[in-house]
């Protein structure tokens, strides 16, 4: 078992704003002081640490290039608030570190956090993307275009078109 005192900073911001996130679920993002507020009350840790700032500003945020710290942990919207990092989120390429706190690495009574984070958060967060997504709205738009040739066929009929040869067309029926 983890003992809580030897929680990593990274994952202390993490259980904070995963905490916000599952108090307040109509609210998108939060501010740094509200993270540290947070922290406060969780006491994932018994005493304050001066790592707890840097990470909430900095070495968690996943859109942001890293100083020394790679997590992808949260994520920094446009007004300036916070809000936890979803698969499908923007992230700078030299950040390849963890997107939640290892499971084993955390306290018992922070583990239910992960659970939500899996089950709700980052799946709700992917259907919305996916129904809000121009291009992907898209799918199957044209098709009848195409019923009677088939992609092989189209690349050889515009091949043709551009070296100026005859044109043998297969339709999909033979």
């Amino acid at each position: 078992m983890v003992a809580d005192f030897d929680i990593l900073v990274a994952d202390e911001a993490w259980i904070a704003l995963a905490s916000l996130h599952r108090k307040h679920p109509k609210r998108q993002s939060f501010s740094a002081a509200e993270i540290m507020e947070s922290a406060k009350r969780e006491q994932a840790y018994p005493e304050s640490r001066a790592g707890l700032q840097p990470h909430i500003y900095l070495h968690n945020v996943a859109n942001l290039r890293p100083n020394s710290a790679r997590y992808r942990m949260f994520y920094k919207v446009e007004d300036g608030t916070y809000r936890l990092f979803r698969q499908g989120d923007d992230f700078d390429p030299d950040r390849k570190g963890k997107v939640t706190p290892h499971r084993e690495q955390l306290p018992k009574r922070y583990r239910p956090l992960l659970d939500w984070y899996e089950k709700e958060y980052s799946r709700q967060a992917s259907a919305t993307n996916d129904e809000e997504d121009p291009v992907l709205q898209m799918w199957g738009v044209g098709k009848e275009i195409w019923k009677d040739e088939d992609g092989d066929a189209f690349i050889a009929r515009e091949r043709a078109a551009l070296d100026d040869e005859p044109v043998r067309v297969r339709s999909k029926d033979r």
